[in-house]
Formats: structure tokens, sequence, C-alpha cells
């Protein structure tokens, strides 16, 4: 029998600061709202602060890509869902999807925002990249099974690009 595969998640609210002349939640704050959901995963596995400052260890965004797929609103409640695509020694591959639950329960299951983010595993008494601890790599490895067996993310590996003219 299989069992269903708990996701990470973040809920927040979209804040007046972070709405912009159109009353749209403004773009910066789409980063902030999966900035802040990588924390709660840093926690899960295996890093929370009093770990960090212990080991002199954290993680670093290397790079991050956004797609905005529909607008929010002030007060919308939002949950962000995360999912690890892929890990090695030092960085992590993270799939991050933006969902408003302030919407019908047909449009929960479209997200507003979808995101990639690599993440780089750190000393930070160098600063230098650095293999996960065995305790923190072991937290990794049974996310990536349990995410491995999902449908493809639908909104990874996108690339920018114009469109070609026909």
């Amino acid at each position: 029998m299989s069992h269903p595969v708990v996701l990470p998640s973040y809920r927040d609210t979209v804040r007046a600061e972070w709405v912009d002349y159109n009353g749209h939640m403004r773009d910066a704050f789409y980063m902030l709202i999966f900035s802040l959901a990588v924390d709660g995963l840093i926690d899960l596995i295996g890093l929370p602060d009093a770990v960090r400052k212990e080991r002199h260890r954290s993680i670093y965004t290397l790079e991050a890509h956004l797609n905005y797929l529909h607008e929010v609103k002030q007060g919308t409640p939002v949950r962000v869902d995360m999912r690890v695509l892929g890990y090695d020694a030092k960085r992590i591959h993270l799939y991050l999807e933006m969902f408003s639950l302030d919407s019908t329960p047909s449009q929960r299951t479209s997200p507003v925002a979808a995101g990639e983010q690599m993440l780089l595993h750190v000393d930070t008494s160098g600063p230098r990249g650095v293999a996960f601890d065995p305790d923190v790599e072991a937290h990794l490895h049974e996310l990536a099974q349990a995410h491995a067996a999902l449908p493809p993310a639908r909104f990874a590996g996108r690339v920018i690009a114009r469109p070609s003219a026909t």
C-alpha cells in the first residue's frame, strides 16, 4: 500500500507593505515568502538555529528562478509547498509552489507562483561550501526519496527566453 507524500510547507498572509500600486503583491515579496519557507526546510533537515551556530553551518542560495503565475492581493493567505528535486554532497535543488488559500477549492490546486532554488551548504567560518554532515544528509536523502515518487514538478527547469518569431 502506498502512503501519501507529505510536502514540507510554510504559511503566511500577504501584508499591506508587500502590495504595490496595482493592489497586487510586489514581485520581490514572492521571493521573500519562498525564502521564509526555505528557513523552515533548513530546520526540517536538521539545521535549526542552535545547530547552525554550534557547527558553523548554514544554507546559502546560489540561484533562484521564479514564475509569477497569478496575482495575489493584500490579506490573501498563502501556502508554499516544497520538494527536494535532487541533492549532492553540498547542494540542494529545491522546487517550491505557492498557493492561494483564499480561493475556491478548485483554484487551490493551481499555484500562484512557482520557483526553483539551488542551495549550498556552507561552513560559515570560511565561508565556503562543504559537504552535509551525515545526520543532515540522512534527512535530505529521506525527503528526496519520498519526493522522487511524485509526478514531475510542473514549472521546473524553465528558462527565460523570448519566443522565437515564426
